[in-house]
């Protein structure tokens, strides 16, 4: 399955749409996608209720997104409400390092620390 990607700007936040699968074969996609885009603003939310599947290296990028934010003092909020791939999160311990919102609205409406 392919991957799309969109963005948006929701207050002082980018919010980036994530739609396919996030695995080995489309991972590179989102890693250019998130590459290209303007770092004035780090603080992003990755709305990935469009996925259906994700897996390590899926993860992987997801991780280096974070890093990068985090040595621009910026936050990486990760909105998901699939089931399954929330689930992929919680056994990884994932949710120790990142904040799981159903949605990017509730994301945002999280005061940012």
């Amino acid at each position: 399955m392919s991957l799309s990607t969109a963005v948006s700007e929701v207050d002082d936040w980018y919010v980036v749409s994530v739609h396919g699968d996030l695995d080995m074969a489309t991972a590179p996609t989102l890693r250019q996608f998130i590459s290209t885009l303007h770092m004035s603003r780090p603080l992003m939310i990755l709305d990935l209720r469009g996925v259906g599947f994700i897996d390590s290296t899926g993860l992987g990028v997801i991780i280096g997104v974070l890093k990068r934010l985090r040595t621009a003092d910026g936050e990486l909020r990760v909105a998901v409400d699939v089931a399954r791939v929330r689930r992929v999160f919680e056994i990884t311990d994932l949710t120790k390092v990142f904040r799981l919102y159903n949605s990017p609205e509730e994301a945002v409406a999280d005061p940012y620390d």
